[in-house]
């Protein structure tokens, strides 16, 4: 069956002002508007009734759908977006799938129920195909912390692995010479990248050993677990680098109750600078990434889907900001 992306294909023109045509929402030019409909008419294209419904009557509502809300990298993002659409006059609902596809699917079926005009989707089960379909049936979509090789999607994500760099080498420049890392679920495209980052870092550094990545979950419980392992088949390490400053928390209260001592015994570091990462004792050293302006930015771009403006549908990649603090510090003595 035939979609709007064939269309436009088809017609030389972007999705966006093939619906344009459809709807007969905003100018098109004679020209372009007889090269859609002959498209239209070619490949045998039916409009669904869903995207005819959301693009005769906005709702002012987005949503925005997450993996995990007690994983306060999503309530910073969630904290932003809706910041943000209140001064646009948008409100949003908060779908959490708590990392369960099925779960997911169910909250996509209902937001399309009520005809919303766009999702923001910050999740690490979603997959393409259903980003796909959403985009089919002509639901602006924006994807946040992933990303889609070969598929017309638009996502915005920091530089992962450019990240975890600076923080392995971080560690190396404080003096560790054996370093773990915790890492999240390696399916995830975030936490892959940065365990490649940390993988190509030692590895140039000769003090690569697989054994010294173990699996964290993203969770406090997981960087908790994960360094008791870590630390019962390698007691001289003296680094660790988490993939997500949740699992360094984790980390590190694994060690003091290990009655190892963070900076002096263990430097430790995370990725993302939530804001518990600064208030935790002692504050962590991290990884920062833009959220609010990553946040921000993927309103903006949902916003110009939903109002049928021309867009490149690609993937953005945001700077990162190494932040030592109290977890790393040299003591004068190894100074």
């Amino acid at each position: 069956m035939a979609t709007i992306r064939d269309v436009s294909k088809l017609a030389g023109v972007s999705v966006a002002t093939v619906s344009r045509v459809i709807n007969k929402n905003g100018y098109v030019n004679e020209t372009t508007k007889n090269s859609v409909l002959n498209a239209i008419k070619a490949l045998n294209y039916k409009p669904s009734s869903i995207a005819r419904s959301l693009a005769g009557m906005k709702t002012s509502t987005i949503a925005l759908l997450v993996s995990d809300i007690l994983n306060p990298f999503f309530p910073e993002i969630s904290h932003a977006i809706e910041s943000e659409a209140i001064k646009q006059g948008y409100s949003v609902i908060l779908c959490n799938s708590d990392n369960n596809a099925e779960k997911e699917a169910e909250y996509i079926k209902i937001l399309k129920e009520k005809r919303i005009d766009g999702i923001m989707i910050a999740s690490y089960t979603i997959q393409a195909e259903q980003i796909k379909k959403l985009q089919e049936e002509g639901i602006p979509v924006v994807v946040l912390d992933r990303e889609f090789p070969g598929h017309n999607v638009l996502t915005l994500m920091c530089k992962n692995r450019e990240g975890a760099s600076m923080a392995v080498q971080h560690l190396i420049d404080q003096g560790c010479k054996k370093i773990g890392h915790i890492s999240g679920p390696l399916d995830v495209y975030a936490a892959r990248e940065r365990a490649i980052g940390y993988e190509e870092v030692t590895n140039k550094n000769n003090i690569y050993t697989p054994g010294l990545i173990v699996p964290g979950g993203f969770s406090i419980d997981g960087g908790y677990r994960a360094l008791l392992e870590l630390y019962a088949k390698y007691p001289d390490i003296d680094g660790v680098f988490a993939g997500n400053d949740l699992m360094g928390i984790g980390a590190i209260k694994a060690l003091y109750d290990s009655n190892l001592y963070v900076p002096k015994n263990i430097k430790v570091i995370g990725f993302d600078d939530i804001d518990l990462s600064k208030t935790f004792m002692p504050e962590l050293s991290t990884i920062k990434q833009p959220i609010y302006e990553m946040s921000k930015m993927a309103l903006h771009y949902l916003m110009k889907q939903i109002n049928n403006e021309d867009i490149v549908l690609t993937s953005y990649a945001y700077e990162v900001e190494l932040l030592p603090r109290e977890s790393t510090k040299k003591l004068e003595k190894e100074a």
